[in-house]
Order: C-alpha cells, then structure tokens, then sequence
C-alpha cells in the first residue's frame, strides 16, 4: 500500500472552517473572548493553530537525536566533600558536572580527583573572579578542554550584586586575559536565570539574554579576541508553563544564530537548563516534584543540551542525599523510561510551539534592539531601565498570585492548614536584603509565595 495515499479521500480543513465549527459549538458565546487569553508577555494566545499560522523561515528543526545530558549541581564549600558527591552521582547515572566554587581556596585537584574528564563534561561556576584559580584548573582540565566549561559572567554578577568583583576595568582586564589563557575551553557564559527568578517575562528574558551576550561579543571584537568557533554557554531557569518553555529555549537558540551571524560566529550555543525557584513553595513541598518534573521535560523538549534538576526541599533544606537521589533519578526516569533522548527535536511540527516560538523570538528581538538602540545593555542597567522593567513584571505576576490567578497548589490554591514547615526550615528560605554601597540596583530574586508563606508561618 501506498502510505501517501492513506489521506487522500479527507480533505483538507481551513482556519475559517474550523472557526466556524468552534462558534457553533459556543453556542452564542464570544470566541474572543471565551477562549482567546492574552500571556505576560502580550501574545495572544488562541484555541487552535493551523499550518496557515506557520513562517516557514523561523521553524527550527534538527535531523539528530536529542542528545541531553543528565546534569548534577554541586555547590562546593569543601573540595574533598564535594568530590565524594561528584563520584557518587556519576555512579548513580550522572552524565555532567555542575560545580559552583564559592571561594578560591577549594583544590581543583581534590575536586577532580578520580574524575573522568574526558567523558565527563564538567561546568565550573565561580563566585569569585581569579585569573591565578584560572590557570591552576587549567593545569588540570587542558587535557580535556571540550569537555571543560568556565562560567565566567563578570556582567552576571554586577546584575547580582550591583558591584563588580573589583572594578569595571579590573574585571574586564583579568577576563581578557583568561580569555587568552583558556583559548579552547568555552569561557563566555550568560547567566539568564537570573532575570528569570526575578520576575522577567520570556520576552524580557531573551531580550535580556541578548543584550547581555552582545556587551561581551562587543568586547571581545574591539580586543581582537572574536573568533568563528567562539563557544557561549547561557544558563536558563524553566518555569512551570510547559509549552511556553519549550518555545523560550527554541526561541534562545534561534535568537543565538541570528546575532552569531552578525559577529561571524559558526558555532552552536550550549543551553545549560534548571527549574526555576520563582514558583517552587516550602508548603506542600512535594507538589516541586511536579513542577520540576514538567520544567525538566520543558528544558529536554526546548533543546537544552545539559539539565539539571532542582530538589523539592532545596529552598528550605540543606544539601542531603535524599534529595539529591530523587531530583537525579526524574531525570533517569524521563531519558531512560520516557525516551526523550531517543527523537529528533519532538517539538517540530507543533503548529502551536512553533508559532510561540516565533513570536517570542519576534518580540525578543524588538526589545533587545531598543536597548542597543539606547547604547546597550550596561548602559541600560546603570539608568535602571533593566530593573523597572523587570520589577514591572514582577509585580504583575505577584498580583496574579495574590488573586489567585496564577496558581501554586498548597499556597494559594487548596492550602492544607495543617501542614507545619517552621521546625522544618534549616535554612532561610526568603530572599535576603544585604544593605550596602552598590554601583547599581541589583536584580533581586524572589519567590511568589514568600509573603504568603511569611504570613502562615507567623501564625503556626
């Protein structure tokens, strides 16, 4: 039999006749306004999507396997500890290493020891600015530089912080020349999450996101330091809408393309993705094993190349194996039951998804012109056009929370007054205020339910 003979005798539907089957059914009722709903970032948003809604020279789509890896986030504070978790977890079906260094006195040899670097891709996130640190790992990982990735976002941290690590141009200094001395291991890493936690809309996120990027392609063009196989890094926090999520991260990666032609780059980015903290709660805490389950399979869906997972009691828990087991084995469980590693880009083809994709990358790209527009993205931050946005659409979300309009099951939706979290608490779950002198208005992360959670704590 003929398989492109199976659809011949039904033909055809249109948009318009689809519509009209749908106003028949609403029986008197406004499609528009019955089942039209307009998202944060202005897209409305409609009940079906056609091939007619399609701009062919956006849809992104790859012939290859879905090849995401099973990533593991270790905060290190003590070298040999930390290496004990790394060991554990890549037995335990780890597939990447994400390290945070908080300070330079940890060992990279303690850390790396017995690790597999040339099969093991490990991520290197630092607190702190050392072109001396630099060197030393590099000593340890020159062996392995296309698996070795430096996080190294000075920009990042002044958004943080309000500060640089010393000043503008010591910290511009000491990244040229970690630039130079780690030439072939990806250096230039945008921490996107951070605009993401705070409140930013997809939009602004992606926008942010580029804007951010081109302050360092900017640099290294007028340090002679651009080169065509540049590697950039973004890492991303995934929220609890599903299909929205899934265009953002297509839409980064198509955003990355179009600007990577503008400075001559040849290379793909690498999109390192983790649930969100802004709607995970400390009530009803194992309803995060949900929202991290959905958010994980958002990252893998969107194309993220390394994800890892966020465990349901991190905002209030100290690091524990317990945990730290379950987030790892979501993961096991969605690549190796669930097959999500085994198609190529499961997205494409989605009239819906693709669609998102386009018009959030549309909309991205308008922004982040603006800002150009208005001498770019540090110049923007300085006159706090970044912040008011970004607390803008904070404060929207926050009042769709407060009204129950975006819904956290066990915190404002369906609470159980029962429950009791004050004598669970080992750390402090609500965002901290460090009252100090900064250059700028740093971007403040904050979870929705805090206040609310601030309130019942208060009356236990």
């Amino acid at each position: 039999m003929n398989k492109e003979q199976l659809f011949t005798d039904f033909p055809d539907v249109s948009p318009q006749a689809w519509k009209q089957k749908i106003q028949a059914d609403l029986k008197g009722a406004d499609y528009n306004d019955t089942l039209i709903w307009e998202s944060p970032e202005g897209i409305k948003v409609k009940p079906f999507y056609h091939a007619d809604d399609l701009n062919e020279s956006l849809i992104s789509s790859s012939s290859t396997e879905s090849e995401w890896l099973i990533g593991q986030h270790i905060l290190v504070t003590d070298s040999a500890e930390a290496n004990q978790k790394a060991l554990l977890a890549i037995k335990s079906g780890t597939e990447s290493l994400i390290f945070t260094l908080v300070n330079p006195d940890l060992k990279p040899k303690v850390i790396l020891q017995g690790i597999d670097i040339n099969s093991i891709p490990v991520h290197f996130e630092f607190q702190f600015l050392s072109v001396a640190y630099i060197k030393d790992l590099l000593s340890y990982t020159g062996s392995a530089n296309g698996n070795i990735y430096f996080h190294i976002d000075i920009l990042g941290n002044f958004c943080r912080t309000g500060n640089w690590f010393t000043d503008f141009e010591s910290d511009h200094a000491a990244l040229e020349e970690i630039l130079n001395e780690a030439a072939n291991t990806p250096t230039v890493s945008i921490d996107v999450s951070l605009y993401q936690n705070a409140g930013a809309n997809r939009t602004q996120q992606l926008a942010y996101a580029l804007g951010h990027l081109s302050e360092y392609l900017n640099f290294l063009d007028k340090k002679k330091l651009l080169r065509s196989d540049l590697k950039v890094c973004f890492k991303t926090a995934v929220d609890g809408n599903y299909f929205f999520e899934i265009a953002k991260l297509r839409a980064l990666r198509l955003l990355w393309k179009a600007l990577a032609v503008e400075f001559g780059i040849k290379t793909d980015c690498h999109i390192l993705a983790c649930p969100s903290n802004r709607n995970k709660t400390i009530y009803d805490y194992n309803v995060n094993l949900l929202r991290t389950t959905t958010e994980c399979m958002s990252a893998i869906l969107g194309g993220a190349d390394t994800v890892y997972n966020l465990s349901y009691d991190a905002i209030y828990h100290e690091n524990n194996e317990f945990a730290e087991r379950i987030s790892r084995n979501q993961l096991l469980i969605l690549k190796g039951e669930s097959y999500l590693d085994k198609i190529a880009n499961p997205s494409d083809g989605s009239y819906y998804i693709e669609v998102l994709t386009q018009q959030l990358a549309e909309r991205a790209l308008d922004i982040f012109k603006q800002i150009e527009q208005g001498d770019g993205f540090l110049k923007q931050l300085k006159a706090h056009n970044i912040q008011r946005k970004i607390k803008e659409s904070a404060l929207k979300q926050q009042n769709r929370y407060d009204a129950g309009e975006e819904v956290l099951l066990g915190s404002n939706k369906y609470p159980n007054e029962m429950d009791k979290m004050k004598q669970e608490l080992q750390k402090n779950p609500f965002s901290k205020k460090n009252p100090r002198k900064t250059i700028i208005e740093p971007i403040a992360e904050i979870r929705l339910s805090e206040s609310s959670e601030k309130i019942r704590l208060d009356h236990e």
